[in-house]
């Protein structure tokens, strides 16, 4: 393993061992501070004081960010009610506005005028006798008003043949055809909790007729016959483009159909969607997120569908109609591909025609701007709410920072004091 002949020495260190006698007084009699042994010794961290100093610091930094949280929310909350206060007046001077409308000596006998061929829209309803829609007709003729504030149908914004107006008779046909008698009678509520209200079910899941819309209607001899469609608003997928500016009746801003050549198809005449006209007071605000009925329910059964002079028209649009169409003349396309032909079914159940009269106009624009300017003052106080309770919150955790802090002071003065040395 080693080469032969070649000596290999092995030298040993002795070992030094010192006597403990001489470590102890060497403990003893070390340069070193117990203070500066028990924070680490000299150049080995930082003492006592300077911790203190950074912790203090830490939390002086902490509260003022905290303050200016705080101060944020109180900014907040007065912007909040100083805008809550505006909405106040405004509503208090268009009340008095309304007033000076409602009392005006203007003839209001145009108001009568939405009829269709001699026949209101309401007796229209009420020859279905056994539907829904006959039942809440019935309700609110014999209780008017009142019938709106009834748990049951307090969420209810009515029948979709009473919620719009067509100017020209024919069309309010055709567009009554092309829903069916079905869509034209369906309820129309604002929200889920209203469409669960209108029916219940026993254990078995039968329906209970002693509850909801079918107990109403037998409390005033009336039994709803066969189902019935309840449209729920905010359930429905709303419309979220553009609207036509300067537009009272807040119309979609829709892409007229255009044919290859870039001209629009003769005898186009619209979107059926926006020749309905609509009470002020649906047009904005109907469902929780601000959205109207045009933009929700109309939209949702009337889509892009377009009307057209003839079925001449229409049939020679074909290539840019995308959602269906209509025609004067009884020409229906559902949807593309798809064509209504036969006898002309007509649904004895139409839109109503528009009041012509200045002054109403002028009161429903009011009732639809009181509409809005309740809407925001609801919205608003939803925000101070929430505003009030992020600013407790904000309050509690800057009251418990601050006695930290102050924890903190009272522990860094201590350090910082001299120790007494015992006599």
């Amino acid at each position: 393993m080693y080469p032969t002949g070649q000596q290999i020495s092995f030298q040993t260190t002795p070992l030094n061992v010192q006597d403990p006698t001489r470590m102890m007084n060497l403990g003893q009699s070390s340069p070193v501070s117990r203070n500066e042994t028990q924070n680490g010794g000299v150049g080995g961290g930082i003492d006592q004081a300077e911790f203190a100093m950074f912790n203090s610091k830490r939390l002086q930094s902490d509260l003022e960010a905290m303050g200016n949280k705080l101060k944020q929310h109180e900014d907040n909350l007065k912007f909040l009610k100083s805008q809550k206060n505006k909405l106040d007046e405004a509503i208090v001077d268009l009340q008095v506005h309304m007033s000076k409308l409602h009392s005006s000596p203007t003839p209001r006998s145009q108001n009568c005028d939405n009829n269709l061929q001699g026949e209101d829209v309401n007796e229209q309803i009420l020859r279905h006798e056994n539907s829904a829609a006959g039942v809440l007709g019935l309700v609110e003729t014999f209780h008017g008003a009142q019938a709106s504030q009834l748990m049951l149908t307090k969420g209810v914004v009515g029948v979709v043949a009473k919620l719009g107006k067509v100017n020209d008779e024919n069309l309010s046909q055709i567009l009554a055809n092309y829903l069916g008698t079905r869509s034209m009678l369906a309820v129309v509520c604002r929200n889920y909790e209203s469409v669960t209200a209108l029916e219940a079910y026993d254990n078995q899941g039968n329906i209970d007729r002693n509850a909801g819309l079918h107990g109403l209607g037998a409390s005033i001899g009336r039994t709803i016959g066969g189902n019935f469609d309840a449209i729920c608003l905010e359930n429905l997928r709303p419309y979220v483009g553009q609207h036509i500016a300067d537009d009272l009746q807040r119309r979609l801003d829709l892409l007229k159909p255009k044919l290859p050549n870039g001209e629009c198809p003769p005898g186009f005449l619209g979107f059926a969607v926006n020749m309905i006209q609509i009470d002020p007071a649906y047009l904005l605000c109907v469902t929780s997120y601000g959205h109207g009925l045009r933009e929700t329910l109309f939209y949702s059964l009337f889509s892009r569908l377009q009307v057209y002079k003839t079925r001449a028209d229409m049939i020679s649009a074909l290539p840019c109609i995308s959602d269906g169409a209509v025609s004067l003349d009884g020409g229906i396309i559902r949807t593309p591909g798809i064509f209504n032909l036969g006898n002309r079914d007509e649904v004895n159940v139409r839109f109503a025609k528009p009041t012509a009269s200045r002054t109403m106009d002028n009161y429903s624009e009011a009732e639809r701007k009181m509409k809005e300017l309740k809407w925001k003052k609801e919205k608003t106080l939803e925000d101070i709410k929430r505003e009030q309770v992020l600013r407790e919150h904000a309050v509690f955790n800057f009251g418990k920072k601050k006695e930290e802090f102050v924890r903190c002071l009272a522990q860094s003065s201590c350090t910082n004091q001299p120790m007494n040395t015992p006599r």
